[in-house]
């Protein structure tokens, strides 16, 4: 079992998750239209380049925007949860163990120490998360049922994973499902909300396009909006 869910199951993971993202992002670019959304895409693309990478910039850091810096303790939630999420599958040593086992290259690793406290963070930051959304009249209204299994798949590797380093219980049993959970988190994300990893950067930079180019000066340019 070991040797199929690292093996042909990892390769059909990796192969839906890239293939997906790749035609997740050709279909937001081909559904681009500058009369619709109103913005000169191709025309004026240096005011919309400026516009996209302030987007995008001030975005990725915490508290960088009006938004963020409104819900200060979401915001630290949510930063937390992100990283987590994103730098401990990537550079956790036994990852990068299996990734040159099976694949022949391996990327630089973090200490187990700093694994197991961004791992703790996933999870705390989840569970957070889910009270809020209980707690939250304005949220609860809008979430439902796919918002939790969404929740779940994201954070599934990281209890199984976490289960698994220290051994509690079968451990042979935590492993497998550590690995399923990870190769079923990988071929969810391009068909659910997991999708925003790479969504988010689209729709900053489309958004940033929108104020470079139509709040950048450029009313005055003989646009027609």
């Amino acid at each position: 079992m070991y040797e199929f869910v690292t093996g042909p199951l990892a390769w059909l993971a990796f192969l839906v998750f890239f293939v997906g993202i790749v035609v997740r992002i050709i279909q937001y670019i081909r559904g681009l239209d500058w009369k619709l959304d109103r913005v000169t895409y191709t025309v004026n693309v240096s005011y919309g380049i400026k516009g996209a990478l302030r987007s995008i910039f001030f975005w990725l850091f915490p508290f960088g925007t009006r938004s963020w810096r409104f819900y200060p303790f979401l915001t630290v939630l949510v930063f937390a949860f992100h990283i987590g999420l994103l730098f401990t599958p990537v550079f956790l040593l036994a990852h990068n163990v299996l990734l040159l086992e099976r694949w022949g290259f391996s990327l630089w690793t973090i200490p187990e120490v700093a694994a197991d406290f961004l791992t703790f963070l996933v999870l705390v930051s989840a569970i957070f998360l889910i009270l809020r959304r209980i707690a939250l009249p304005e949220v609860r209204i809008l979430t439902t049922a796919y918002d939790y299994l969404v929740l779940v798949i994201a954070v599934a590797p990281f209890f199984t994973g976490l289960m698994a380093h220290y051994q509690l219980g079968n451990y042979q049993f935590w492993l497998i499902l550590h690995i399923l959970s990870g190769e079923i988190m990988l071929m969810a994300i391009p068909f659910t909300k997991l999708s925003h990893f790479v969504g988010f950067f689209l729709s900053r930079a489309q958004l940033g396009m929108d104020y470079g180019i139509k709040r950048g000066g450029m009313k005055s340019k003989g646009l027609a909006w």
